[in-house]
């Protein structure tokens, strides 16, 4: 999620990228790939220790002014930052090795529990481990908001935004609205001095050539994005249709791409309203069981879209077979999602680069944290609706489920237990539960 809390480490002495060979970085990114349990927050500070602590590839300068650069980003940070630090490193092939080997692992292994949930996610021990997990599901959404409210509610005027911001996700106001209003009054606030001034971060250690900004390559590069985006999806709509399923799903995950401001907490309210009541390719009690299975895998949490692109093309049965309708949904899904991370990285971190101060970005940055804190309690509320009371308003709630949320908020917030054994946990609970009951 935004607002991950920096490195502090500090050296004496900065050191340019050193000469990695592409062997070894190709092998470090598969790895990282396979390891970055922990959400954003975990992942970013792995890749400090291994880059800049361990390996002393990157200066701890340019890591965190990249990272301050990402996380201004719509977008997961956490594969975005890797995508500049292969970026800085190997040019253009080392931030798309880095960025798609961050996403790949992850893809791969959600698939497969995709596919495993529809084939016995209904079966009593599925549903056993489900109990389990949603619980943790709603208290990590919780914590989440916790977390990110500790960081960023300095002011009266922001602890109101994030207020509004759950009012207006509770009348039904536009997830896009919501975040554009937050910008326009953090702005007026910065205006107003009610913001300070990000302050210059400094690193005297000389540039690689690749990583000079010029506009001729900045032209290239967003020439060259935006080109794969529309010769995707034009291929996609002219093979099946502009009203096919992949097409709709084309263009609603580049929406959401461009829209998740705060990390995927904050972009899984916009994506559950319309992969759940707009368009019907899940329900609300799916979404939640995606969610589950999305954070015992590492890799970005917005992997879930992969779940629901999954669910989506298999109960339509796609291209004629559920399971390779399934398939193929989740991967044009992930490809439409990913996209604009590896457009902003590799058309901007020249210019990211080439200067140190982005001042008039932080007052709206500031607005749209806060509104975002807003639209995550939104996120619990509705996560908390489907675990506690599974059989509607009008049935008696789950207790069992309630305390289980209780218990584990009460272990990530006051004991600050790891999502992993949090997890591990809940799902032992619920096997539990289900022998006794």
């Amino acid at each position: 999620m935004s607002g991950a809390a920096y490195p502090k480490t500090d050296f004496s002495q900065e050191a340019p990228p050193t000469n990695v060979s592409w062997r070894e970085a190709l092998k470090f990114w598969f790895w990282l790939g396979c390891m970055s349990f922990g959400g954003p927050a975990g992942q970013i500070a792995l890749m400090h220790e291994e880059l800049v602590v361990r390996r002393r590839w990157i200066s701890e300068k340019r890591y965190l002014h990249a990272l301050n650069y990402c996380m201004l980003l719509p977008g997961p940070e956490a594969q975005q930052l890797a995508t500049y630090m292969g970026w800085l490193m190997h040019g253009t092939r080392g931030g798309i090795a880095a960025g798609a080997l961050f996403v790949l692992p992850s893809l791969l292994l959600l698939i497969a529990l995709s596919w495993a949930y529809t084939a016995w996610g209904q079966h009593p021990w599925g549903q056993a481990l489900l109990w389990g997990l949603k619980p943790a599901v709603t208290a990590l959404v919780l914590h989440a908001a916790h977390r990110l409210a500790q960081r960023t509610l300095k002011a009266r005027w922001l602890w109101v935004l994030a207020v509004f911001s759950l009012l207006g996700m509770l009348w039904g106001l536009p997830f896009a609205l919501i975040i554009a209003g937050a910008a326009a009054v953090g702005f007026y606030m910065s205006r107003q001095s009610f913001v300070g001034i990000q302050a210059e971060l400094e690193d005297d250690s000389p540039a690689p050539r690749h990583t000079q900004f010029s506009p001729k390559r900045l032209l290239r590069a967003l020439a060259l994005g935006v080109g794969l985006w529309a010769t995707g999806l034009g291929l996609i709509a002219l093979v099946f249709g502009s009203n096919h399923t992949l097409t709709v799903m084309a263009g609603f995950f580049t929406q959401a791409a461009l829209l998740t401001f705060g990390g995927a907490y904050a972009v899984l309210p916009f994506v559950t309203q319309a992969a759940v009541g707009q368009y019907g390719w899940l329900t609300a009690a799916q979404m939640m069981d995606g969610l589950a299975l999305g954070e015992t895998t590492p890799g970005p949490l917005i992997m879930v879209v992969a779940f629901v692109g999954f669910l989506g093309g298999h109960s339509q049965a796609l291209l004629g077979h559920p399971v390779l309708g399934g398939i193929v949904a989740a991967c044009v899904v992930t490809w439409f999602t990913f996209l604009p991370s590896f457009v902003f990285i590799l058309a901007g971190g020249p210019w990211v680069e080439s200067t140190r101060r982005m001042p008039s970005l932080e007052g709206p940055m500031q607005g749209i944290m806060a509104a975002v804190i807003g639209v995550i309690v939104y996120l619990a509320g509705v996560f908390a609706r489907q675990t506690w009371l599974p059989g509607g308003w009008h049935m008696l709630p789950d207790l069992g489920a309630l305390a289980l949320t209780l218990l584990a908020t009460w272990l990530l917030i006051r004991q600050q237990l790891s999502v992993f054994k949090l997890l591990g946990l809940c799902t032992a609970l619920g096997l539990v539960w289900q022998l006794l009951v």
